[in-house]
């Protein structure tokens, strides 16, 4: 059964910054790096019924597996890769979830 690692970015310190870095440094080093990945999707969020939402960016890599998501991260280039999330990620530290997905 395919899986989801799903990132959550909070708002940033400052934004044109982080998007900025995220969009020519980061999904580019995802691209390359997470070689078990299948598919990669990047969302900005732009509103909330509730007010101002937590996260202003969600990214979405599936797997086909637990196991090769592991591997993966567990890779130097899944390393890197996480670790420049973290690294970007100025107004907090963003956060990683696990998903299963149902068909």
């Amino acid at each position: 059964m395919g899986v989801k690692l799903i990132v959550l970015y909070p708002p940033a310190k400052d934004q044109a910054a982080f998007d900025a870095r995220y969009e020519r440094e980061h999904l580019p080093m995802g691209a390359e790096n997470l070689a078990g990945a299948t598919r990669l999707v990047s969302s900005r969020i732009i509103g909330s019924p509730s007010g101002a939402p937590a996260f202003v960016r969600i990214t979405e890599v599936s797997f086909p597996s637990k196991e090769v998501l592991q591997a993966t991260a567990k890779s130097a280039g899944g390393k890197k890769t996480i670790a420049n999330a973290v690294e970007i990620s100025s107004g907090g530290a963003p956060v990683f979830l696990v998903a299963e997905e149902n068909a």
